[in-house]
């Protein structure tokens, strides 16, 4: 039932609508509330209403169609990443982080990697972590549900670029374990644009998978609008308020969702501060902390021949040789725009480095933390995100760097950039090795990521979680999380498709115990 003041006005219900269907305040009666539409929220909001739940889904982000995707990063950036992708954290390396923020989320502008949970990884969250449902097998049948669910499946060979070959061609040359990658896809026509929104919507992202069906059984999509605060009698979650946002991000008219279950799934730095905001605290004290966000570091090398790395998709292989070590390794085409921003030139130089663009190719590492930062919430409600890299993670990063720069000139390389602003570029293999003889202060390596994880994480063991084994925030009632944050720790590789199979996991959960979740 959704209300106006006293007078009810009926809203169809499976449809999305933004700020500009929006006249006037609007109150909403549910039985489910979900608080972001990316790969935690859209699974929840999907599986709920499949099974004939009243479900509600808010987004702060606007709902952009494969048609209103741009080649132009710029335009992207400004209109589906938070911040126009410019966040921060603080610590003594400065990591730049991206977080979606339209609907869909994330899985709009991610590389659409969709990797399982590693087996060693679930081994050690039910050994260590209390999850004694969540091994292997247990997860089985919720990789199988999710990955049917998004066309998971290798690229079609046509759409591999030459970068990808050249750069998985030496890693087999040197021996290196390469595993062809898994995407959510379906004849993916490899034009990498997968950063700024699929243009042929072969990417299955939420906005075209679990969205959609959630959509199909009657649940109602309010985009553009900004959740402040879950609504609480003592411990129980009754909904949320939230307010439209005006283009320019002016609040406008207000939305309050009463709801049976209130399900947060802004991701590992909303959700703790949307949480924070409400009033909401963990008897633990974990809450926002344990933040993981698997540091990536990456490197240019510059080819005698035309490479051109735009076309062919976004990420076409991984090198697994080294994830025992912590690290993995891949080529990725990156545009213009951000190469130039993250090189260590300036001026005429940097021209000249430019005009060799369609000889480039970009690579990089992903590295699994050894350490954990924090989420503080400023007086505002604005989260910020503080992280200290260390010691152990910088060598990884300089390891891996290292054998990337070494699998480059393998393929050919006549020279290699690097993202340390001491140590710009090397001219040989044999200069590899400066990279441990030159000091490189912590400060001036360029890091970034896009998988923050673990602010609200889930165990069996109380005094070190924030939820429970199935998600349920602890010390309240009607309260769950669905997204990165709920993950138990970092997993070394592309979270994506663990989050889906986890928000499966719980949301099916919810559906077998109503009485606990429901009431």
């Amino acid at each position: 039932m959704t209300r106006n003041g006293s007078a009810a006005r009926a809203l169809v219900g499976g449809e999305i609508l933004g700020r500009a269907q929006i006249d006037r305040d609007i109150e909403v009666d549910c039985d489910v509330v979900v608080v972001g539409s990316g790969a935690g929220g859209a699974v929840a909001a999907a599986e709920l209403s499949e099974a004939g739940l009243s479900v509600v889904v808010i987004e702060e982000g606007h709902h952009w169609k494969t048609e209103d995707f741009s080649f132009r990063p710029g335009q992207a950036i400004r209109r589906m990443y938070r911040d126009a992708g410019a966040s921060m954290t603080i610590g003594n390396v400065p990591v730049m982080f991206q977080e979606g923020r339209c609907v869909g989320g994330s899985t709009v502008i991610n590389g659409g990697m969709s990797w399982r949970t590693p087996e060693k990884v679930l081994r050690k969250w039910v050994l260590e972590d209390g999850l004694p449902h969540m091994s292997p097998k247990d997860m089985e049948p919720f990789f199988e549900r999710v990955e049917k669910r998004i066309q998971a499946h290798h690229q079609d060979p046509e759409s591999l670029g030459r970068d990808t070959l050249l750069f998985s061609g030496a890693a087999k040359r040197l021996g290196y374990k390469t595993l062809d990658n898994i995407r959510n896809q379906v004849h993916c026509a490899g034009s990498n644009n997968c950063a700024w929104g699929c243009p042929t919507g072969a990417k299955r992202s939420m906005l075209l998978t679990y969205v959609p069906r959630a959509v199909s059984r009657g649940a109602r999509i309010f985009s553009d609008c900004r959740v402040h605060k879950i609504l609480k009698k003592g411990k129980q979650a009754l909904g949320v308020e939230g307010r439209f946002l005006h283009e320019n991000g002016r609040p406008s008219h207000k939305l309050t969702v009463r709801a049976r279950l209130t399900v947060v799934a802004g991701g590992s730095a909303q959700t703790p501060a949307l949480l924070w905001r409400s009033g909401f605290r963990s008897p633990s004290d974990q809450l926002g902390k344990n933040l993981t966000l698997h540091p990536n570091g990456k490197v240019i090398g510059i080819f005698d021949e035309e490479v051109r790395g735009w076309t062919g998709v976004h990420q076409g292989h991984q090198v697994r040789e080294f994830i025992d070590e912590g690290f993995l390794m891949t080529a990725v085409n990156v545009p213009p725009s951000v190469i130039a921003m993250t090189t260590p030139y300036h001026g005429r130089v940097l021209g000249d480095v430019m005009r060799q663009y369609n000889q480039m190719v970009v690579a990089g590492i992903l590295v699994e933390d050894t350490t954990t930062g924090h989420v503080k919430v400023a007086p505002g409600g604005r989260p910020f995100l503080f992280y200290d890299v260390t010691d152990i993670d910088v060598a990884r990063i300089k390891r891996g760097l290292s054998l990337v720069c070494e699998v480059l000139f393998e393929a050919g390389a006549k020279k290699v950039l690097l993202p340390f602003s001491h140590l710009g570029e090397l001219q040989s293999p044999d200069q590899v090795r400066r990279i441990f003889e030159v000091p490189i202060p912590k400060r001036e390596m360029e890091i970034f990521t896009v998988h923050l994880m673990s602010t609200c994480r889930m165990s069996g063991d109380p005094v070190r979680s924030v939820c429970d084994e199935w998600g349920q925030f602890r010390d309240a009632t009607g309260l769950m999380i669905s997204d990165a944050s709920m993950l138990p720790g970092p997993i070394g590789v592309n979270p994506m498709e663990s989050i889906l199979a986890v928000a499966t996991r719980n949301a099916l959960h919810v559906l077998e115990n109503p009485g606990r979740y429901l009431s």
